[in-house]
């Protein structure tokens, strides 16, 4: 078999004259009659060889059999393409290998789309096929970006102290926030061990441990209902540090975030990253999750609306509702259409009953007024109010929304987010970065008439805030904090609860009792007990940062052999029913619900 000595993207003008051998796959081949082009592809890029029968015969009559996606290698001299000829796309581009020797080294059959078209591919084709998707560049270089990202957080950390240790895959179903993925036991029978939704006990048992600083590139599992931005298998970048604050927690991460963003995209993160309190960002953006790259902040006018001769305003304000909005620079170019029907019917999707709109309009006076829609409702002097508090401006439109505050604040979020794209209000490349801090440590589940948590029940309320928990647990804010990116959110983590008095009065107000919290925590609890440090983490998720920084919306495309939305592997046909004898080993049997309409 010919050796080797080269991969398909190295050879540069320096090389001519070299004696070079090259393996891969044929991209493409053209036959020219005396002279046989191949373009021969690897993961490192795309070399041209040539054919000649004055070189070779043998070669020439090989190269005649070949055809895409054949494995290939090829020996011979490394050649200038010659004036006019060079490809600059490539950077293998100025030169040939002229060949003297080959051989094939497989066949393929005919694969089931072009690699080079493959992106108009259906994506269940594609991820069907997914050893002949990945050998798309964009694809390899998804992956390369990944692999170098990951070297990236793994040299920040290990500069600074941090060891990276392996927690365990098979664990104890603690079953807190999405289901546990279950594996039953063999050898305790009726018995399973959970696949880790975090690692996030370990970790904190890991600083109890005085590992002082740890980190782990982990995988971890999460059977949620589908979503188009999660995996059932994800990977995140866990951290924990002993003897620390929020603030310095922050600081260390949002340093190795920075680092990962300049080597990778060779873009500046200014540091420090600004913060803003959870309670700030749903009053200005509605969500937690704020694009921060444009202003457009939501703005309350319930004390204005209140005054109103809209009876849904009024209506709404006197149940508790709110009514609440925002300016759209430039919006005045909407059609009636856009708004009355696109708009509202996109609001329509979060909850929302309705769309009011009015545009600003500009007297030959230099009054400024509302020009249409709800105008109406109010005077001059009520009008006068909503422009000022808006700031709006000639040829902007004031959307509004009136209902309770959840789904007001979800609604707007999502139109700001829609039109500040639609308006071109930001620069896609730019990427801004936001801390968002003080989330309510619970939230009150209506319908379970109970109190959850927040981000989860490890988490420390703020020290101001710990004689909150026996007389206000709804206002008790938490030492959590959420690094968001361009609306993204990339990571979260908290300082955590390392008194077990502190632990066992959260658990009690989440309506956890001392027994469930010792079946599903005991090993925890007893570790608590025998001098935990102060300590805090973060987990970030690296499917998500990786997508950003290649510049997708899918995040399939970063991951190598991906589930779909339905956590399907379509490459494996995973998961598949197993032999009744596996089954039977385990102590397992198993009950298929009936097919819709049977």
């Amino acid at each position: 078999m010919i050796k080797r000595t080269h991969n398909c993207g190295e050879l540069r003008l320096s090389d001519v004259g070299k004696d070079v051998a090259v393996a891969g796959w044929v991209r493409s081949y053209r036959d020219h009659g005396n002279l046989i082009f191949v373009d021969l592809r690897d993961r490192y890029g795309i070399v041209q060889l040539v054919f000649d029968p004055e070189i070779s015969t043998a070669a020439h009559d090989l190269a005649e059999k070949v055809r895409c996606e054949w494995v290939l290698a090829s020996a011979g001299k490394v050649r200038p393409r010659g004036e006019g000829l060079e490809n600059p796309k490539l950077a293998t581009g100025q030169i040939e290998i002229a060949v003297s020797e080959a051989e094939i080294l497989n066949v393929a059959k005919t694969p089931p789309f072009e690699i080079e078209a493959a992106q108009k591919v259906n994506e269940e084709i594609r991820l069907c096929n997914r050893y002949i998707d990945l050998r798309r560049p964009v694809m390899q270089a998804r992956l390369g970006l990944r692999h170098k990202a990951a070297k990236v957080v793994r040299d920040f950390f290990d500069e600074r102290g941090f060891w990276e240790i392996e927690t365990p895959m098979l664990s104890k179903s603690t079953p807190e926030g999405a289901r546990d993925y279950l594996v039953p036991s063999r050898l305790q029978a009726g018995s399973f061990y959970a696949l880790p939704q975090s690692p996030q006990l370990f970790k904190q048992i890991l600083m109890i441990s005085g590992m002082d600083r740890y980190f782990q590139i982990v995988r971890c599992f999460r059977d949620e209902d589908p979503r188009a931005d999660r995996q059932a298998e994800f990977t995140q970048i866990d951290v924990e540090m002993s003897f620390v604050d929020c603030d310095e927690v922050m600081d260390v991460n949002e340093r190795m975030i920075a680092r990962v963003w300049k080597e990778i995209l060779d873009v500046d993160v200014a540091l420090p990253v600004p913060r803003i309190s959870y309670s700030q960002a749903i009053a200005q953006y509605g969500t937690d999750r704020p694009d921060v790259r444009f202003d457009m902040k939501l703005k309350d006018i319930s004390d204005i609306a209140a005054d109103s001769s809209f009876g849904v305003f009024t209506s709404t304000v006197e149940k508790g509702g709110i009514v609440k909005g925002l300016c759209a620079p430039g919006g005045a170019k909407l059609s009636r259409s856009d708004i009355e029907k696109t708009l509202t019917a996109f609001v329509a999707d979060y909850g929302a009953k309705g769309l009011a709109w009015a545009k600003v309009v500009k007297s030959d006076a230099g009054e400024m007024s509302l020009g249409s829609g709800f105008a109406k409702f109010f005077d001059t002097a009520r009008q006068g109010r909503i422009i000022e508090r808006f700031g709006a401006a000639q040829g902007d439109v004031i959307l509004l929304v009136a209902d309770k505050a959840d789904i007001v604040n979800k609604s707007l979020a999502a139109l700001r987010v829609r039109l500040g794209r639609d308006l071109k209000l930001y620069d896609e490349n730019r990427f801004d970065f936001v801390w968002v801090v003080e989330f309510p440590l619970f939230e009150w589940d209506e319908d379970q008439k109970r109190y959850d948590s927040l981000h989860h029940p490890f988490t420390s309320p703020i020290q101001a805030d710990m004689n909150k928990l026996q007389t206000e647990p709804a206002n008790v804010k938490s030492q959590a904090y959420d690094l968001v990116v361009n609306g993204s959110e990339i990571g979260g983590g908290s300082v955590r609860i390392h008194n077990i008095e502190t632990q066992r009065k959260v658990f009690e107000l989440l309506n956890i009792s001392k027994d469930q919290a010792e079946e599903r925590f005991g090993f925890f609890l007893r570790a608590l007990e025998y001098g935990a440090p102060p300590h805090g983490g973060i987990a970030f998720g690296l499917d998500r940062i990786i997508m950003l920084l290649a510049g997708t919306d899918n995040i399939r495309d970063v991951i190598a052999f991906p589930k779909t939305q339905r956590g399907q592997c379509l490459l494996t046909d995973a998961p598949a029913p197993v032999d009744k004898s596996q089954l039977e080993e385990l102590n397992l049997r198993t009950k298929i619900p009936p097919a819709a309409g049977e």
